[in-house]
């Protein structure tokens, strides 16, 4: 494309300022030059008719786990904690290949379901898997997404209470040693970066008190931000408090788990105290409704949440829990989600926009980057046709991107590269992507089958 684009026609969306019913976006290199009503003033550069069309910021994925697109439909119809026992064994194939062509495919979703960031949280790490981050990072710069890679970890097995078998976890010095080597080799703070690193032991149930502390300290020495899964089930919140007398939350504030530099996924089960606990300490939290939908875990207290000035974003979550893969049906689903537990009022199209959008980039650290339309913003923009039949007579083109079906993208940018190309992925064949995922699902169920731990 060219280096200026200017998007003529379509309703604007720009989350923190005014709407446009016709509007315009001018995009220069890899940022926003202008946003406005009406026609763009003539100038150089490529100009496209997206009238029919809304243009919203590109979608924010705030939770993730990538491998687990090689292992979806496993457990169908079991609890988190049986659902873990069962995949664990099977996650203990993974290796770099298996792992490149998930990750790849996930994204690929991803996009074309309008998403231009993802964090992911890999806490699996197979001895004789190879290098299964690096194949994350590699897979996310061949789709084009901009990802912030959580280097997770477990040091809990079996043998110490938690649910992976002993193989599958890390001594604590070596997990604490490859995070600080991931922060080295990938991450990139600068404003336009494609590849930031977190530090993220997986759950206070797979990894140990010492673990935890040492994590953030670690996180908070090298400027990178935490993040964890924390209160997803009602499982989790007894085996807490029978291990340690402390809630989830109790005890990731005793832990140095709560701060503005986190961001936390799930937060199902909370107290009204934990919700404003959260809030005072500016700790984010990533709405996964689908999936937690999906396991039977609850319904997260996202009115409470908003409303206590937590930043809220939305997550898929792996797609072992959420087989779907995609974020933008995430806005419906939050959306009914909410309302089925509070009410009409408990949440509204645009807060399910905002969520998907500013809110996730809030939960990142990246608000003044990415999440808005605005001039001097990186140039992630989604542009949804809703001019077919499935949106056709529904006025309001947040209404219809949000409680309709997910509408096919016109155009996706990340930071002004088209990443999806009327519904169809830019630069990477969806054929090539299905046939690299169905030889990784095939070969990570025969090595547990071997084993016989197959579902």
């Amino acid at each position: 494309m060219a280096e200026r684009i200017v998007l003529d026609g379509a309703a604007i969306a720009t989350v923190d300022g005014p709407e446009h019913v016709e509007g315009h976006v001018v995009v220069k290199g890899d940022r926003i030059a202008a946003v406005g009503a009406g026609r763009a003033e003539p100038g150089p550069g490529e100009r496209i008719d997206v009238r029919g069309c809304l243009i919203t910021p590109g979608l924010v994925n705030t939770h993730h786990h990538l491998y687990q697109h090689a292992t979806r439909g496993y457990a169908a119809d079991a609890p988190l904690f049986e659902w873990l026992t069962r995949l664990y064994p099977v996650w203990a194939g993974l290796d770099e290949d298996i792992a490149h062509a998930a990750a790849a495919a996930g994204l690929a979703r991803l996009a074309l379901s309008g998403a231009t960031t993802a964090a992911d949280h890999h806490y699996v790490f197979p001895r004789g898997g190879g290098d299964v981050f690096g194949a994350v990072v590699a897979a996310a710069g061949s789709i084009g997404l901009r990802l912030h890679a959580v280097r997770g970890s477990m040091d809990r097995g079996r043998s110490r209470g938690g649910l992976p078998p002993d193989s599958l976890v890390e001594d604590p010095d070596a997990a604490l040693a490859g995070t600080d080597a991931a922060i080295g080799r990938f991450h990139d703070p600068s404003p336009s970066s494609t590849v930031r690193v977190a530090v993220g032991p997986c759950s206070p149930f797979s990894a140990s008190e010492r673990l935890l502390r040492d994590c953030a300290e670690l996180a908070r020495a090298r400027g990178v931000r935490l993040h964890t899964h924390l209160a997803e089930t009602a499982d989790e919140q007894r085996q807490c408090l029978a291990e340690t007398g402390r809630t989830p939350v109790e005890y990731a504030d005793d832990v140095g788990w709560l701060g503005p530099d986190v961001w936390l996924a799930h937060t199902v089960h909370l107290t009204a105290p934990e919700v404003a606990r959260l809030a005072g300490t500016g700790t984010g939290s990533a709405h996964c409704p689908a999936s937690n939908g999906r396991l039977g875990a609850g319904t997260a207290p996202l009115r409470e949440l908003l409303d206590a000035g937590v930043p809220v974003g939305l997550g898929v979550d792996g797609a072992a829990s959420n087989e779907s893969g995609g974020l933008g049906e995430e806005l419906r689903q939050a959306l009914l989600t909410a309302r089925a537990r509070g009410g009409p009022a408990a949440l509204s199209v645009r807060e399910a926009l905002h969520a998907a959008t500013l809110g996730g980039a809030r939960c990142l650290g990246r608000q003044e980057e990415i999440g808005s339309l605005r001039p001097g913003k990186l140039a992630d923009l989604a542009v949804w046709r809703l001019d077919g039949l499935e949106h056709a007579g529904i006025e309001d083109p947040v209404a219809a991107l949000v409680l309709g079906p997910p509408p096919p993208l016109r155009l996706l940018l990340r930071g002004g590269r088209p990443l999806v190309e009327d519904g169809r992925l830019s630069s990477v064949s969806e054929v090539d992507l299905a046939r690299d995922l169905r030889t990784a699902s095939t070969a990570i169920r025969a090595r547990a089958e071997r084993l016989e731990v197959a579902p």
